[in-house]
């Protein structure tokens, strides 16, 4: 294809890295229609923004390796005039805990990690105790630590980055509301926003995150897609934890340090309707679950206060945890990339470069996505994603 003219539906992180990649590399002309280019609401300014190694599929621990590599040159990758951005990345890793309920899942995964490079290594209560003096670990069995390639960063300033370098590379954002496509045959050939104008390329990539399913209907892909709302609490705290990871206990409570004090989750009570706006923020889910986890699993956290909170969107995938990318079935020129269940900031890197070679060569040059399309949607074929967070 040359000099491809490629239509992106969606700006976040996802829509944004896979323009950079189109336009940086490829030499293409990349159209991005974004309904709200504030970000206000979207998943991209309001993740937590980590990433780890410690799944329990070999493509995300592919996609997880690709990525930190990228956030670790991310100065150099996406300079724009001399100006070198910073993301921030901490490489703390994550501490997953095991009662001895999830101790064999564990240990299954850790295997998987290993087998497949990730530095993560498998700790029983003694050695967790040893590293870890504030850890209580009182019905833990065994932990999993990932000692470099795992931590966190700074992702509405990874996203910010690449937009600024899709942009600087020719790439044009556009604010727009992509709602309707002209097709003839197997392919699209433009956009139609909601004010009727045409948007023409040779390519579609279908990259709304949450707000994804009802676009790939129109195209006839029912897609298990939807918006999940997840709550995050900014705690202070006068405990010092030395060396502290990104915590993740048996009960689903996660903590990691952010800045003077720490960031907390866990997922959203039985009981909770997880689809509610932002705004409404689930108090009692601190009250009643993650206090009580925390300072059970951390002692010096008896003295802890709620300094803030806000709530941002994961686009789940309810077929399997997982993303969905690539070419829509039934088409030759329309793509997707979406539901990737907490984890697509971490993810967007890697799918971004790999995607941007498939809808230009026809083909994947590097990790092969092969095991993330949506054809398995279509067959039934699962692939489950253990570690969600």
């Amino acid at each position: 294809m040359s000099r491809a003219r490629v239509v992106i539906i969606g700006g976040g992180v996802i829509g944004a890295a896979t323009a950079c990649f189109l336009a940086r590399d490829h030499g293409a002309a990349v159209t991005v229609l974004e309904r709200d280019l504030s970000y206000r609401q979207a998943s991209s300014a309001l993740s937590a923004s980590s990433i780890r190694q410690q799944f329990s599929t070999p493509i995300n621990i592919a996609l997880s390796q690709a990525g930190v590599e990228f956030l670790r040159g991310v100065g150099s990758a996406l300079e724009v005039d001399g100006d070198h951005p910073s993301i921030g990345l901490v490489e703390a890793g994550y501490l997953y805990l095991a009662s001895d309920a999830g101790a064999a899942q564990l240990r299954i995964n850790h295997a998987l990690q290993r087998a497949h490079g990730a530095n993560i290594e498998l700790l029983d209560g003694n050695a967790l105790q040893a590293r870890w003096p504030w850890l209580a670990v009182e019905g833990i069995a065994l932990g999993t630590w990932g000692a470099s390639g795992e931590g966190w960063f700074d992702g509405p300033a990874l996203h910010a980055a690449l937009k600024r370098k899709a942009q600087a590379c020719g790439a044009r954002f556009l604010h727009a509301e992509g709602v309707s496509f002209d097709t003839h045959a197997d392919r699209v050939h433009a956009v139609r926003d909601a004010q009727g104008q045409a948007h023409a390329g040779d390519a579609l990539l279908i990259a709304a995150g949450a707000w994804s399913a009802p676009l790939a209907a129109l195209l006839g892909l029912a897609l298990p897609v939807s918006a999940k709302k997840r709550d995050v609490f900014v705690l202070d705290s006068p405990a010092r934890l030395p060396g502290c990871p990104l915590l993740i206990d048996p009960s689903g409570v996660w903590l990691r340090p952010e800045g003077s004090g720490f960031i907390a989750g866990a997922p959203p009570r039985s009981d909770d309707a997880n689809d509610l706006p932002l705004d409404a923020i689930d108090h009692g889910l601190f009250d009643n679950v993650i206090w009580p986890a925390l300072a059970a699993r951390i002692p010096a956290f008896e003295a802890l206060r709620v300094r803030s909170a806000w709530a941002g969107y994961y686009e789940m995938n309810a077929f399997d945890h997982n993303g969905v990318v690539g070419a829509l079935p039934g088409w030759a020129n329309a793509f997707i990339a979406c539901g990737f269940s907490g984890h697509g900031m971490q993810h967007a890197p890697a799918v971004g470069r790999a995607l941007a070679e498939r809808i230009v060569s026809g083909r994947y040059a590097g990790i092969d996505l092969a095991p993330l399309s949506p054809e398995r949607l279509l067959s039934s074929a699962r692939l489950i994603e253990e570690n969600v967070i």
